[in-house]
């Protein structure tokens, strides 16, 4: 019943939202690049991979406007965690997970975003009608709500990639306002920004689950709704990963908070509730596998090489996303043709 109302909860809010606030620059004055200071992103998301895609983003607006200090408008405590070790994030303006459980809090954070004057605030996403409408709500003088020309989506091969577009999109609005675009600059990836301190952590915590010299390979097993594969497709997967790379390296499953594995727990796993404690785990396999997923971000964000598993969802759209990453279509791709991809993958290392 709450997931229908929510359904059309949002069906009524993004027809209410879709309209509001424009990126009309013909009357607006140019953008001085050494008086931003201040920067407001809003992406009120809770979800774990939803939150680890606009690093990118945040890195960009920091390279953009290296003196400048960031608040970004979340929900949930995620936001906190993920952009700990960034510099330039200043506030985090939460919004709770459960706003009917917590109106007071909820309201609470609206009204923040009254509380101080931006230069730039950025909606990431503009299908997003608790987006639109903060970057209405915030007090700004340049104010980017995620419309751009259509000729211009068409001119980045890779601009359907949700941790993508939102660059592409800054860097249009700037050009239209006078500043010199870095249309060509290398792509940011999502970066969790580890320290030495988690990372040797991380490394302490893997020697625990394995106790040779030999390198390892982390899987994660499971996924929300139909991006989970059945027990039956892992089971043989994990056969097959273990009679091809068993003798060079040692195979570890990564659980979810659900602490529950699609292998019934047939490889030595790891569980915390910790997503950067998780990450610098990670961090020291040689690299990751699994579906389509907050964890499969998470993987990338750690830097490691990520194998994205996908059947349900695009992967142009959601494709892991950093140098040594790729996708699989296991529509396409049968078992044995994955672990074609994973040699490919072992041998660029």
């Amino acid at each position: 019943m709450l997931k229908t109302i929510n359904k059309f909860r949002k069906i009524i809010m993004q027809g209410l939202t879709k309209n509001m606030g424009s990126n009309d620059f013909k009357d607006m004055p140019t953008l001085k690049r050494d008086e931003v200071k201040r920067v407001l992103i809003c992406r009120p998301n809770h979800r774990l991979g939803n939150m680890l895609l606009i690093t990118p983003l945040v890195q960009e607006v920091e390279r953009t406007f290296p003196n400048c200090k960031i608040d970004l408008f979340v929900k949930g405590n995620l936001g906190g965690i993920i952009f700990s070790n960034y510099a330039c994030v200043d506030r985090i303006i939460k919004l709770p997970k459960k706003h009917f459980k917590q109106l007071f809090q909820y309201f609470g954070g609206w009204i923040a975003l009254k509380k101080r004057h931006y230069d730039i605030v950025i909606n990431v996403n503009k299908t997003s009608s608790s987006g639109r409408l903060s970057t209405k709500t915030a007090r700004g003088d340049y104010k980017f709500f995620g419309d751009v020309e259509e000729s211009y989506t068409t001119k980045h091969t890779d601009y359907c990639h949700i941790a993508k577009y939102p660059v592409y999109n800054f860097r249009y609005y700037l050009s239209m306002l006078g500043i010199t675009a870095r249309e060509n600059a290398e792509m940011p990836t999502l970066d969790l920004k580890l320290s030495a301190d988690e990372l040797a952590e991380g490394k302490r915590a893997l020697d625990k689950l394995v106790k040779d010299g030999r390198k390892t390979i982390s899987i994660f097993t499971y996924a929300t709704g139909a991006k989970c594969y059945s027990k039956s497709w892992w089971d043989d997967f994990y056969t097959t990963l273990q009679e091809r790379y068993a003798d060079e390296y040692n195979i570890i499953e990564i659980l979810p908070v659900e602490n529950v594995s699609q292998i019934n727990f047939k490889a030595p796993s790891f569980y915390s509730k910790d997503v950067r404690e998780i990450a610098a785990l990670i961090a020291n396999t040689e690299f990751f596998i699994g579906a389509d997923s907050g964890m499969m971000h998470l993987a990338s964000a750690s830097q490691t090489p990520t194998v994205g598993l996908f059947s349900i969802t695009k992967e142009s759209v959601y494709t892991p996303y950093n140098s040594s990453s790729t996708a699989i279509n296991t529509n396409i791709l049968c078992t044995r043709s994955c672990m074609a991809t994973l040699d490919r993958i072992i041998q660029k290392r």
